[in-house]
């Protein structure tokens, strides 16, 4: 034991003498390293380098990741990579969507001048820095600061093909840290000349647009190698703000930003204030595009949309197409009339700007649209796109569901009084109630109460199946003022409703697209026909929802859209704080949904579905109904007045083939009207008291 006791001690004692040695050893050799005065204030900053370089290192390999992913695919942005052409119902072309692209011509083929302006304009040392201008970059943040607006950005061409080809358009610190790691990846792996030509055939240019060849041919009618100085000042304008200096939606703002670009070649020394001149007193002037504004654009949009979802599907390896639709061009100018006419006219009086319209036949044929009052100052499409709460517009779906579940008929009575669910207790309109009444007058009357008892007897949830089956697609909550309709649809989504009350009960969904090929003649997409359609209500239903419905018009909150001579039966919306105004309905040949509000949602003065809504639905139908046969709608005991038809041969009977109508401009609609209603007055001025009910004609015969 004491000799292992020894043994410890020893070992200890040897251990802790050797660590000592050790580390006079290591002083020894570190004192090597120590320095003081000047040369330590050196080297001590010499190490924060080192240390905060390593830290920037590893941050800006975190930073560079998302550039890495972007360019690991190898593949490049494909927006709105296909090309389509429009056709109305009728086989004539109403506007394109999709892109104008053409990347044949060489660079070296393109007019000098061209280069010199996008060089003066958008990067000047485009061939000296390496895919960052810094010089630029500052200077560009230095006006901002001042409030300059310069007429150069701070990105450079190659920062901005960065964008074009893999990132989207969001401005976002982010974006540009990746943007400019992108812009360094392309400087290495393309020469200069490449990423010009790059950026000349991928940038938008307005229109439709990518790139200066196409920009060439739709806006100047030529090649881009015929352009001449001033066009070409012009296009190389478009780079910075496309929408805002495209010539065809503003040319005057186009001309001025071209002269810009002239001044910018003059202070960079590619050409002299002489050169320029004759540029800038004769500036460019493209080519008429006024068929393309009065184009039916927001129908288009959503045309498109719809083509792309039938291309995705087939997965044709084409990109260009021909589709043949279902717009009728004649009633496309008659709702536009109707919509703005009416806006014009009462917008301010009632605090309202914004409308939309959706006509459908009564088979789900889109034969007309409208998004909005004006396409050229906002493209959000307010038919399709916006949702909004219908008001009692939507009780069509709670009255369908009460005499589907509970087997009711208009003619049925039902209690108008006070009703609460919980600590809810809704009013209606006039704030009374009526007493007892048939459903057929309490429709008629709006009535708020009566519709929540229906809803409380059936059952919330089964209403809001039945709305979704009848063409309701945006979700919403099932609450206890569903009845009232607060939920969210829109303007094409109620066309389709109704649409199943017009066409006898069958789900009738709204479509635009019927035929869609290739620009060589492939066959892509064909629509049915004669789909087999699902029976949603039965007749019995439909019948007695007709009725209704067209008491509405005759005698109730819709009058003012009712059409002489023509079995209109609808219903109006109100919801609110009067935010939303609607009418819906049909006849038995079309079927409209109108919306009257405002993009912000702040509340009209006091506008219901009875007035503009309704105003502008009866204005449209009484056009879209002039010289045509006036069909019977299913349910509603009115016999429309027909036009005689000579008999004819059954052996010269052909198939009918679909005709375009005598086209009617909305003034001349409207004069036929007036005359109309002249000659009814004239002849019933004439007519003896007890023979006036023997006057034949009326204004739905003209």
């Amino acid at each position: 034991m004491l000799a292992a006791d020894a043994w410890l001690d020893s070992s200890l004692y040897d251990f802790w003498q050797g660590l000592g040695r050790g580390w006079t050893r290591f002083q020894d050799i570190m004192s090597v390293f120590r320095v003081s005065g000047i040369k330590r204030f050196f080297v001590e900053i010499l190490s924060d380098a080192f240390s905060f370089g390593a830290i920037g290192a590893v941050l800006m390999t975190a930073l560079a990741l998302p550039a890495f992913d972007a360019t690991a695919s190898g593949e490049y942005n494909k927006a709105e990579n296909y090309s389509v052409v429009f056709l109305d119902r009728f086989g004539t072309e109403i506007g394109r969507r999709g892109i104008r692209s053409d990347d044949s011509v060489a660079l070296k083929d393109m007019p000098d001048y061209l280069i010199k302006a996008t060089l003066s304009t958008e990067d000047r040392r485009f061939y000296d820095h390496f895919g960052i201008d810094v010089v630029g970059t500052l200077r560009a943040l230095m006006n901002n600061a001042q409030g300059d607006a310069s007429t150069q950005g701070g990105s450079s061409i190659t920062q901005q093909l960065a964008k074009n080809l893999f990132l989207s358009s969001e401005r976002t610190i982010e974006r540009k840290i990746i943007e400019a790691f992108l812009a360094v990846w392309l400087e290495w792996h393309y020469s200069k000349d490449d990423i010009l030509k790059l950026y000349f055939d991928r940038a938008y240019m307005g229109g439709g647009n990518f790139g200066v060849v196409a920009a060439a041919d739709y806006y100047f009618g030529k090649k881009v190698q015929d352009i001449n100085l001033a066009e070409a000042a012009m296009l190389s304008g478009l780079f910075k703000a496309p929408t805002r200096y495209a010539p065809h939606v503003d040319l005057a703002a186009a001309r001025g930003r071209a002269n810009l670009v002239l001044s910018n070649m003059v202070a960079a020394g590619f050409l002299t204030e002489g050169q320029v001149t004759a540029a800038r007193r004769h500036p460019a002037t493209p080519v008429d595009r006024t068929a393309d504004a009065n184009s039916p654009n927001y129908f288009l949009d959503w045309a498109f949309e719809e083509s792309k979802k039938i291309i995705d599907t087939t997965r044709h390896a084409s990109n260009n197409f021909i589709v043949r639709t279902t717009i009728d061009t004649t009633l496309q100018k008659y709702a536009e009339e109707a919509i703005t006419s009416t806006v014009r006219e009462n917008g301010e009086q009632y605090d309202v700007s914004q409308a939309a319209m959706v006509v459908t036949d009564t088979g789900g044929a889109v034969r007309a649209l409208v998004g909005g009052t004006d396409y050229g100052k906002s493209q959000f499409n307010r038919a399709i796109v916006s949702t909004r709460q219908p008001g009692s517009a939507y009780k069509v779906f709670v009255y369908a569901e009460a005499m589907e579940q509970l087997g009711l008929k208009p003619t049925d009575t039902i209690t108008d009084r006070p009703v609460c669910i919980g600590d809810w207790c809704p009013q209606n309109y006039g704030r009374n109630y009526k007493g007892t009444v048939t459903l057929q007058s309490a429709l008629a009357q709006s009535l708020n109460t009566v519709a929540v008892t229906l809803s409380i007897k059936t059952g919330r949830d089964p209403i809001a199946a039945l709305s979704h089956r009848m063409g309701l697609r945006a979700d919403y909550p099932v609450t206890r003022s569903l009845a009232l309709g607060v939920a969210s649809v829109s303007v094409l989504d109620m066309a389709s409703s109704y649409a199943v009350l017009a066409n006898d009960g069958l789900k009738t969904p709204a479509y635009g697209i019927t035929r869609m090929s290739t620009l060589n003649g492939e066959l892509v997409f064909e629509a049915d026909p004669n789909p087999s359609r699902e029976r949603l209500l039965s007749e019995t239903t439909v019948a007695g929802m007709n009725s209704m419905l067209r008491g509405v018009v005759t005698g109730g909150t819709g009058r003012r859209a009712d059409v002489p001579g023509v079995p209109v039966v609808g219903k109006s919306g109100t919801t609110s704080s009067y935010r939303d105004a609607w009418f819906c309905g049909f006849t038995g040949n079309y079927v409209a949904a109108v919306w009257f509000g405002n993009d912000d949602y702040h509340p009209t003065k006091t506008l219901t579905g009875g007035t503009l809504p309704a105003m502008a639905w009866q204005k449209f139908m009484a056009y879209a109904h002039t010289n045509i046969d006036i069909k019977p709608v299913f349910g509603v005991d009115f016999v429309p007045t027909q036009t005689m038809v000579a008999a004819a041969d059954p052996a010269e009977e052909q198939v009918e083939i679909a005709q375009r109508p005598p086209t009617l401009t909305p003034g001349a609609a409207r004069k036929l009207l007036d005359l109309a209603g002249l000659f009814q007055g004239e002849l019933r001025a004439a007519t003896p008291i007890n023979n006036q009910a023997a006057v034949p004609g009326s204004s739905a015969g003209l």
